[in-house]
């Protein structure tokens, strides 16, 4: 039998707490939740921002970058779909670092979200390189290593970047 390994909750909070990150917008997400959110939620070292809606989210982490404060959006694929038009209006025309965390609602955990039988999950690398949005995946847990650097040429490129959470970190 064939054992995976999940990404660990504590490695991406120290990832984000490494890159400077202050603030992070939420919206509840059943892939991240257990892992990151309420893990977030009780730490110290945070700012949750509870947003209703994820185009406010986009908006508010792009507010943020102007005067240098680090924030990271945290949702799932549907809210990702949702603010395409805040995504392209304020990340890409402005270029601005919105750091976004998607975590894929439905994806098994081994493929890759482009061979994923869930449709909505399918098309979520197809739809951010039509976009231009670089995006990388945290899947295994070597690949939480990736974001403090991620977040920080992000910033100092000022462009948007997506982390596409597609196994259920642990804590």
């Amino acid at each position: 039998m064939n054992s995976l390994e999940y990404p660990s909750g504590k490695q991406i909070i120290r990832q984000l707490q490494m890159a400077g990150v202050r603030f992070v917008v939420s919206l509840p997400d059943i892939v991240t939740s257990s892992g990151l959110l309420w893990p977030i939620a009780r730490n110290n070292d945070f700012e949750l921002i509870r947003v209703c809606k994820e185009d406010e989210g986009v908006s508010i982490c792009a507010a943020m970058s102007y005067n240098g404060t680090r924030a990271v959006l945290l949702m799932q694929q549907t809210g990702l779909m949702d603010s395409l038009n805040s995504i392209r209006a304020i990340a890409m025309d402005y270029q601005l670092p919105v750091i976004m965390m998607v975590g894929l609602q439905g994806k098994e955990p081994e493929p890759l979200p482009e061979q994923s039988s869930v449709y909505g999950v399918r098309i979520i690398p197809s739809v951010l390189e039509a976009m231009s949005v670089s995006f990388s995946l945290i899947q295994e847990p070597s690949d939480a290593l990736t974001i403090q650097d991620r977040i920080g040429f992000c910033y100092a490129d000022s462009k948007p970047h997506v982390f596409l959470i597609g196994r259920t970190p642990v804590e």
